[in-house]
């Protein structure tokens, strides 16, 4: 990364210290600022990176101290992808957001070996529907598992629901709706079986409300053109803040269905990457 806006990395201080701690080194290669608080970014894949759709990865950057700066970040991008695609809030006095913001096509950023998570799609039971639900940044691994193949053989009918507080928040609004459906490999796949089901807390727009209460009021299965008999056959994707994990985890569990995990698979799965 070039050295400027005064900090202090360098291509070679961001070798070293990958080197030394067993990380790679991954270039960017697209930046797009979608609001003043938030952005996607693209880097190169490294050539042995393997990983799972729906898995998070250990980023970061060198510290003024020389230390990497290292968070969990979902990857946006699916496991067949050739780059690597992150979505992230921008943070004034955040660690390692407030200069991670600041990537331009050419930096460097320091990339984990090790991608983990639990919203896999083979932790849940064989199910009629998948509906991941989300708010702000967690629509990240939704968008890497709606585009991976073994999602669509294991269910029929898809649904991204994504809940943020201003309609301008709802990045990723126009691949959703229109973009995914012209797709080459995903356009005919999905065009009568996938629904996005934005949602905003603030300002004007067509569908306000939380999304947990659009659930609780049944104006969410109304919408999706279902009955209440539905939750048995529907299986849940979960990710958003812990406040809404929780929150969405009590609905769920009050409906008897159970969380699973890639050994007991259940009826939803919870990001839990970011539950201190």
């Amino acid at each position: 990364m070039r050295a400027r806006k005064g900090r202090l990395l360098t291509d070679q201080s961001i070798e070293t210290v990958a080197q030394a701690k067993g990380l790679y080194v991954a270039r960017v290669t697209w930046v797009h600022h979608w609001t003043a608080e938030l952005f996607s970014f693209r880097v190169e894949r490294p050539q042995s990176f393997r990983f799972q759709s729906g898995e998070f990865v250990m980023i970061g950057l060198v510290g003024p101290d020389g230390r990497p700066v290292m968070r969990a970040y979902s990857l946006a991008s699916p496991a067949w992808e050739e780059h690597l695609e992150f979505f992230s809030v921008k943070v004034a006095d955040g660690a390692l957001t407030s200069r991670l913001q600041h990537l331009e096509v050419g930096d460097s950023i320091l990339l984990g070996r090790k991608p983990t998570g639990t919203l896999m799609v083979d932790a849940l039971e064989p199910g009629e529907r998948l509906i991941m639900v989300g708010t702000g940044t967690g629509l990240a691994p939704f968008l890497s598992v709606l585009r991976d193949p073994d999602t669509h053989e294991r269910f029929a009918h898809i649904v991204v629901s994504h809940t943020v507080r201003h309609q301008q928040e709802l990045a990723y609004r126009a691949f959703l709706e229109e973009e995914i459906r012209t797709d080459e490999i995903f356009g005919e796949l999905l065009r009568d079986r996938f629904t996005y089901y934005p949602t905003v807390t603030r300002g004007e727009f067509h569908r306000k409300g939380r999304i947990t209460d659009r659930i609780r009021e049944g104006l969410f299965r109304d919408d999706l053109g279902l009955a209440i008999e539905a939750r048995a056959t529907s299986r849940f994707m979960i990710c958003g803040s812990i406040a809404f994990n929780k929150e969405m985890v009590d609905i769920l569990s009050g409906w008897g269905l159970t969380e699973g995990t890639r050994s007991h698979p259940g009826q939803y799965v919870v990001e839990r990457a970011f539950v201190s």
